[in-house]
């Protein structure tokens, strides 16, 4: 029998940063709220943090800086007394060799040499003076922009690790979102300054802000602030549903939406609400709505990367103080090497074990996927002693972490496939809304993802879609530079807010999706920044 829930204001699918950030606004403004969660235990998505046996693990690694004061003032607001400064430090591993990131000039020049530096500059003058210009692909928009040899070097192996698929198939929206606004020539001065000391003011000796140099982290890891953001919801009344699954979603003639969510053992949950947001991923969303969306067969189109930790724990001191290491070496599968100690002393409870988690990525089902988590804890063994990172008899333990559709897949159809859906949805269902990297199918980070929640219970206190979420991050610049809050807004929107908009004004916003004058930039998760 189901189990009938009152109806609410709002119903939101996925407790991740959009869903949690979404459901704590609402509930702070007083509206009723019920969120479902497909995980059994823990909320967050990709931002959770896993425990097991006191050892925790972020699950790709979330920094904590935004450069949008509104971003900060809320996660100041959720969690804040539990935050700790963390210095950044990321180093590339290529040819055995550790290259510093961001760069050093003078260590960059001795590890690739003198030879191969010089080609590497050739290489990108080639590039800048005759650039590719029918530019479709990552592989073009990358080589057009630091020339082909840094591009095999720095680029092409990773990239291929992480997404599955050749650079070239790649559209080049993904790298034009992720490194926008970052310069080969202002990364070799930058670095320059860095190796010779002269990256300080004149007046006062303090460093000038260029690339970011530290961030702020959750003592005990990212999963912090959305379980205290799921126990504010909870405390002001509203539900959170842990272990429930969307089933289906429709909406009755008067517009009102019936939400029917499955829990594992065979049981259901229905909740009817005015308003409806969704966090799910854009494919599964669309065949769950009924009827059936005319956008179902474009939404089947949309590709999702899976992802897993294999955690081990090393009778050791840390094996490298980095936050991670960007692993460039086709040798092995393994894409990255965090140190959860790094992050936080707090994520590894015994000072004489060294934690780390290597991250692999996979497609739901394939060899990877599908390995017993002890054939996954022996392939870390092994692959850490290819580079030359611990010796496999000092492993102690190990766990493994799996995360499926992690990643939405910038392929050729991908920006076809979202605007005839988000079109489809959006004309006939003016109170559904789409929020987040999954729900939108666009790689956006923590805050980014925060970002289109938040504008969102704007718009439905509006009750119109005053602001265009969808561009949230799209004039992003790089997004390892600049100041924390040094955006005031988020975005103005094209009316006052309580406004009343005339029916006019309201199609006019609703067909010509108008631009805010802000949109907030800034720096989260990334698990492709290796320029």
């Amino acid at each position: 029998m189901p189990e009938k829930n009152m109806p609410v204001d709002v119903a939101i699918i996925g407790a991740g940063p959009a869903g949690l950030t979404a459901a704590y606004l609402l509930s702070k403004k007083g509206h009723s709220v019920t969120v479902i969660e497909k995980d059994e235990t823990y909320v967050g998505g990709i931002s959770r943090t896993v425990e097991v046996g006191g050892y925790r693990f972020d699950i790709g690694g979330h920094r904590f800086f935004s450069k949008s004061q509104e971003v900060v003032d809320l996660w100041n607001e959720i969690l804040p007394d539990d935050f700790i400064q963390r210095p950044r430090m990321s180093r590339i591993y290529y040819e055995g060799k550790f290259y510093s990131y961001p760069l050093r000039a003078f260590e960059a020049l001795f590890n690739l040499g003198v030879f191969r530096s010089a080609l590497c500059m050739a290489s990108y003058a080639r590039w800048n003076l005759f650039p590719k210009r029918d530019v479709k692909s990552f592989e073009d928009w990358v080589v057009n922009q630091f020339g082909y040899k840094l591009y095999s070097i720095f680029f092409k192996t990773y990239t291929e690790k992480v997404w599955g698929m050749p650079c070239n198939e790649m559209s080049a929206d993904w790298a034009a979102q992720r490194i926008k606004g970052l310069s080969l020539w202002n990364a070799v001065t930058d670095g320059l300054k860095r190796s010779l000391g002269l990256n300080k003011k004149p007046n006062d000796g303090q460093e000038v802000k260029t690339l970011l140099e530290t961030f702020r982290y959750p003592r005990l890891g990212p999963g912090m602030m959305w379980d205290a953001a799921r126990d504010f919801v909870r405390e002001r009344g509203n539900e959170v549903l842990m272990g429930h699954s969307l089933k289906q979603l429709a909406q009755d003639t008067e517009g009102n939406w019936r939400m029917t969510a499955s829990k594992a053992d065979g049981g259901e949950a229905v909740i009817t609400a005015k308003h409806v947001i969704s966090s799910a991923p854009m494919r599964e969303l669309a065949a769950r709505i009924h009827p059936l969306p005319k956008s179902l067969p474009e939404a089947q189109e949309l590709n999702y990367r899976d992802f897993l930790t294999v955690a081990i724990m090393v009778k050791s001191e840390d094996l490298f103080p980095d936050n991670w290491i960007y692993i460039h070496d086709d040798r092995v599968q393994v894409g990255r090497v965090q140190n959860f100690r790094s992050w936080s002393p707090e994520m590894v409870p015994d000072k004489d074990i060294a934690c780390v988690g290597l991250e692999y990525f996979c497609f739901e089902n394939d060899g990877l996927w599908s390995s017993s988590d002890d054939d996954l804890v022996e392939l870390a063994k092994k692959e850490m002693d290819i580079l030359g990172l611990c010796k496999p008899e000092d492993v102690v333990g190990g766990a493994v972490v799996r995360q499926e559709k992690a990643y939405p897949v910038y392929d050729d159809s991908y920006e076809a496939n979202v605007e005839t859906m988000r079109n489809d949805l959006e004309t006939r269902f003016p109170t559904l809304h789409m929020v987040g990297r999954n729900g939108m199918h666009r790689y956006n980070n923590q805050d980014h993802a925060m970002m289109t929640a938040m504008l969102t219970v704007e718009n439905i206190e509006a009750g119109s879609r005053v602001y265009n979420i969808w561009n949230v991050n799209e004039d992003a610049e790089y997004h390892e530079a600049g100041d924390e809050g040094a955006q005031a807004s988020i975005a103005e929107p094209s009316v006052a807010k309580g406004a009343e908009l005339s029916e006019g004004q309201a199609a006019a916003l609703q067909s010509e999706r108008d631009v805010p004058k802000r949109i907030a930039k800034g720096e989260g998760d990334d698990v492709s920044k290796a320029a």
